[in-house]
């Protein structure tokens, strides 16, 4: 036996995951830093949307101008017939203004929605490449939800972003200097005067917002948990409803998140609700009005500034507030849900892929070993620890013990599920770390309990196993698994769509179906984890005589609770606590009177009674 590998390291020459640049740090920026790398492959059809929207809210402003000043030239003028060659100017430069408005505006929603969807069609594929790249066991730590997120409502805020926010805030600005820029030419000071007022609004909502960081967190991390615990209840709907339950237990966790959102909103809303309401009042046009009319007719009054002369204030001043400020407020609120989301997403994208060797190795034979194998989940306790056993090809081992005892972890690490913390498990005298992962993961085909059916044919279910495989290959392995005249039987055969229940079959019919996939794959090690434990017997008939097609002259590993599956293994390995406790056949184990002598009469009893 090869020495004991307890340090090895991850395979040298593994290269950096592509989406981090190099010299950058493996924990994302949560920031703009994070969402301003995503924008990259359209910065520039972005920032011509920006400078577009810009655009169009400068002449948006030029109707407003051109009332004001028709309404100046009107009432300073000597005459009518004086003032008509002025006002006519105006008015068209107004409706130059208004249609330059919606041209440029057309303009910059067509590039800005175009970038979008390419951006967002580019991330959900980055995505999707990362997912598949990421250990299998990711996903069952992760769960569901953390994916949907990712995919939904993270890209949703970065929509956001890209289609509406960033053109929103440089019109919003835009529009901001431009009318302010007209009102100074007027009268700087009743000009600056009226420019306070929503400057003290924006001070009022950065005080409120002065703690909106922690808080935004707190409420993605239970949107987070809601979208969990949400697709966790839809997935156990039916186990609900068949024992007639409210699903008030199940709902449990999306309760307690709900809670937890509606708190943290509040605590939110408490902090902020009295600068909220100072922002508000400011931002009104009530507020601007108030103002202006007060300091505009005192400088009237003084002298200081023509009757005429308000008219600008008036009409563009007060609308400023109005106009202006849901967008850059809407903006900042869309800034901060995207930083967070491309924070999510980078996070997502960063996380280290399954190590790939620099120079995979080829196995020699299929023989399984495991030397000392250690593994812990969490860098703590250790679900397996110091497991040494052999697998050879061509015969039958069992993984037997009391739930919890490490028997699916073991397993699924011989598929690299997850990497080994200490020891080594071999395949053909090759570690399964210096093997390519599509080499690997073609040399086992697995079989689990829980059944997983893509929402696709018949055929193109089974031949998962092998895509390039031909209509007559994946029949041959339809018969081989007891299911081709189950098959036959559906209202399109072999094109029969299925759906996420399966269609309408059976369990046993599922799992003969998943063991077809594994019979066209004809790979040479099988791992077989509680195949048949939720099964009927007649079901479990059929599906046993599908594993015996299966199994022939292959390295067959068996996870099973009912010991009587497995008395004529080849070799038995009875594990308690995460250890070896013992091996054997099933007659010398029963000799030796030990665990799984106990757990034998135990189940015998249970069943002669």
């Amino acid at each position: 036996m090869a020495a004991t590998d307890t340090t090895r390291a991850r395979p040298p020459g593994t290269p950096p995951p592509p989406e981090r640049p190099a010299g950058a740090p493996a924990r994302p920026l949560i920031g703009l830093g994070a969402a301003a790398r995503m924008l990259r492959p359209v910065r520039a059809r972005l920032i011509a949307c920006a400078v577009l929207s810009a655009a169009a809210a400068a002449a948006g402003v030029v109707p407003f101008v051109a009332v004001a000043e028709i309404g100046r030239t009107v009432l300073t003028a000597p005459g009518a017939a004086a003032a008509a060659p002025a006002v006519w100017a105006w008015a068209g430069a107004g409706a130059a203004g208004a249609a330059l408005r919606l041209l440029l505006l057309g303009l910059s929603t067509h590039i800005g929605h175009t970038a979008d969807a390419e951006m967002l069609h580019h991330l959900r594929v980055r995505i999707v490449r990362r997912l598949g790249v990421l250990p299998l066991g990711w996903f069952r730590a992760a769960g569901s939800g953390e994916v949907k997120k990712a995919m939904t409502d993270d890209l949703e805020a970065m929509h956001e972003l890209f289609a509406h926010t960033l053109g929103g805030m440089a019109g919003a600005a835009a529009a901001l200097l431009a009318g302010v820029g007209y009102l100074l030419s007027v009268d700087p000071r009743l000009a600056l005067i009226t420019l306070a007022v929503p400057l003290l609004s924006v001070l009022a909502y950065r005080i409120g917002m002065r703690s909106s960081s922690p808080h935004a967190a707190r409420l993605l991390a239970a949107e987070g948990r809601i979208s969990a615990a949400s697709v966790e209840y839809v997935d156990g709907i039916g186990v609900v409803k068949t024992f007639g339950g409210t699903g008030e237990r199940a709902l449990g966790r999306f309760d307690a998140a709900m809670r937890e959102h509606t708190g943290a909103y509040r605590a939110w809303a408490a902090e902020n609700r009295t600068t909220s309401a100072v922002n508000r009042v400011l931002g009104s046009e009530t507020a601007v009005l108030g103002v202006v009319a007060a300091a505009g007719l005192g400088f009237v009054a003084a002298g200081r500034l023509g009757a005429a002369d308000l008219l600008p204030f008036l009409a563009v001043g007060i609308g400023l507030p109005t106009a202006v400020a849901p967008a850059l407020v809407h903006g900042a609120h869309g800034l901060r849900t995207a930083r967070m989301a491309a924070g999510h997403i980078a996070g997502l994208l960063s996380r280290p892929p399954l190590p790939e060797p620099e120079r995979p190795r080829r196995p020699r034979g299929h023989r399984v070993e495991f030397d000392r194998v250690t593994f812990s989940y969490d860098g703590a306790a250790n679900a397996v620890e110091d497991i040494s056993a052999g697998c050879e090809p061509g015969t039958v081992t069992a993984l037997v013990g009391p739930s919890g005892a490490g028997k699916s972890t073991l397993a699924a690490l011989l598929p690299r599920f997850h990497d080994v913390t200490g020891g080594a498990i071999r395949v053909g005298g090759v570690d399964v770390r210096d093997m390519a992962s599509r080499e690997l993961l073609a040399s086992v085909s697995p079989v689990f309990q829980d059944v997983v059916l893509l929402r696709d044919t018949v055929a193109e279910n089974i031949r998962i196993g092998r895509p390039e495989a031909g209509d007559d290959e994946v029949r041959r392995a339809a018969k081989a698994a007891q299911v081709h005249d189950v098959v036959m039987r559906l209202p399109h055969g072999y094109d029969t769509v299925l759906g996420a229940g399966g269609g309408g079959l059976s369990g046993g019919e599922r799992q003969r179906l998943t063991i077809a996939r594994a019979i066209l794959a004809d790979a040479p090690i099988v791992v077989l984890d509680e195949a048949t434990a939720a099964l009927d017997p007649d079901s479990e008939a059929a599906v046993q005589d599908a594993l015996a097609e299966l199994v022939a002259g292959r390295t067959v590993i068996v996870i099973a609770h009912r010991l009587h599956t497995v008395s004529g293994a080849h070799r038995i390995l009875v594990l308690d606590q995460g250890r070896l406790a013992e091996s054997g056949t099933h007659p010398e184990l029963l000799a030796r009177g030990g665990l799984y002598a106990r757990m034998w009469r135990a189940q015998y009893d249970g069943d002669r009674a």
